[in-house]
């Protein structure tokens, strides 16, 4: 007889998954630092080699795919060299490219990170950070709606990194769609448009981006100072499910007439990137299949802190995952 894990696993792998948001690529230069610049109080870093990672909305499709379902992403990004980087690594991680839509108006995003062992050095940034142009908000949003039409997602998640990929219209416009067609939609949002993701099914703050979202003070410390925060969450957007990041101070749920508060498991923290990313693919994917808030608090919480083992973004590990899940009884 299969476990509970087992069965999550089972249906994820049976699930697709639209991904909308910022992709981006997470190049990497590694090194090591053995002395400062004689030209400025900075470290040399001699580097050794060179890697690069499919980030942002597309590392929510690697968590997926992971995972065992299958993603699809819709983005915009540029017509530049980035943009074939970025497309060559969506084809070599078996990813489905063809939500991505080309533009002469837009950069492709790509953050460069330095790192010494295990110690980030420095990151360098290039990407555009202004709305859609309303063309491509169109050419976008068509692109969708054939997605939905043609492959029936099981839940569509919206990945904001505030690039502007995610404007209002469009995000508006996709939960319209979500909702004619009977699809959940599970919302890991930015500052930007914070507020636009009204009707959204599940929606997944931290604690900074709740904080400068609600223009209010929250102290992970005080249940009360958490529930009136995520009242006022819910009064404004009219989300079904709030689920509250907090780092070391776990992660709180509420939805459906019940609350709930599940603590970090004790873990060798190394990195934080890419963390939220896996946390709201487990929460989506436990969404699609109707589980409930205490359940999808749970998974979430595991999978976004066992990421925080490994150096630099990358995807749950389905069998390590399953373990944790079995060792830790969750879902029994």
């Amino acid at each position: 007889m299969s476990s509970p894990i087992d069965r999550f696993l089972d249906k994820a792998g049976g699930t697709t998954v639209l991904v909308v948001g910022d992709v981006m690529v997470d190049a990497y230069l590694w090194g090591r630092v053995d002395r400062i610049s004689p030209e400025a109080p900075v470290p040399v870093v001699q580097v050794t080699h060179r890697s690069a990672r499919l980030g942002g909305a597309a590392n929510v499709a690697l968590n997926v795919r992971a995972l065992g379902g299958r993603a699809i992403t819709a983005s915009v990004i540029g017509e530049d060299e980035n943009a074939a980087l970025l497309t060559r690594l969506f084809t070599e991680q078996d990813l489905v490219p063809d939500g991505l839509v080309r533009s002469p108006l837009r950069r492709t995003t790509v953050k460069t990170r330095v790192i010494s062992g295990y110690q980030h050095v420095v990151r360098v940034d290039e990407e555009q950070e202004d709305d859609l142009a309303p063309s491509d908000e169109d050419l976008l949003m068509e692109r969708i709606a054939l997605i939905i039409r043609n492959d029936k997602p099981g839940v569509i998640v919206l990945e904001d990194y505030n690039k502007g990929v995610l404007t209002a219209k469009v995000i508006e416009g996709i939960i319209a769609l979500a909702k004619k067609a009977g699809i959940p939609v599970a919302v890991d949002p930015k500052k930007k448009n914070f507020l636009s993701y009204r009707g959204a099914d599940l929606f997944k703050p931290n604690l900074k981006e709740l904080r400068e979202g609600l223009k209010t003070d929250v102290d992970p410390k005080d249940p009360s100072s958490i529930k009136r925060a995520v009242k006022l969450l819910e009064e404004r957007s009219g989300n079904a499910l709030s689920m509250l990041t907090m780092s070391e101070h776990g992660v709180y749920i509420h939805g459906r007439g019940e609350e709930h508060r599940v603590p970090a498991h004790p873990r060798r923290v190394v990195d934080v990137s890419g963390a939220g990313d896996t946390v709201i693919t487990v929460a989506a994917l436990a969404l699609a299949q109707g589980l409930s808030p205490f359940a999808i608090a749970q998974l979430a919480n595991l999978a976004g802190g066992l990421v925080c083992e490994e150096v630099g973004v990358v995807p749950i590990d389905r069998n390590t995952f399953r373990a944790e899940c079995e060792r830790l009884g969750l879902l029994a």
